[in-house]
């Protein structure tokens, strides 16, 4: 996947992409993508399979784990933390906009 095609692709959660892919959208070099499902951090949509493919869902995390990678020089195993938490904070804001949706609005 070329740079112009894999910032024009139309992603939702069940596109998958190759481990090539995910390195070329998220900016994180193949090796430190190894290292993160070596962690348990990242988690292949077919682990046991020749090529793994992975869910477009992680773009963003890894996007955000990149520049805190490189602002922060961090290692693999803080990385792995930084996603965990990164994953974490956005579960929590779903639920709470989902809360949030859920209470009925008071008209002044």
């Amino acid at each position: 996947m070329t740079a112009e095609a894999a910032e024009s692709a139309w992603m939702n959660e069940h596109t998958e992409l190759t481990l090539e892919d995910l390195a070329t959208l998220s900016g994180l070099p193949e090796a430190i993508l190894c290292e993160l499902v070596d962690c348990g951090a990242l988690a292949p949509a077919n682990p046991g399979g020749m090529q793994w493919t992975f869910s477009a869902r992680c773009v963003v995390t890894l996007r955000s784990a990149g520049r805190l990678r490189n602002d922060f020089e961090l290692d693999s195993n803080a990385l792995a933390l930084a996603m965990s938490l990164l994953e974490r904070i956005h579960e929590l804001e779903s639920q709470l906009h989902a809360v949030r949706a859920q209470i009925p609005r008071r008209f002044a």
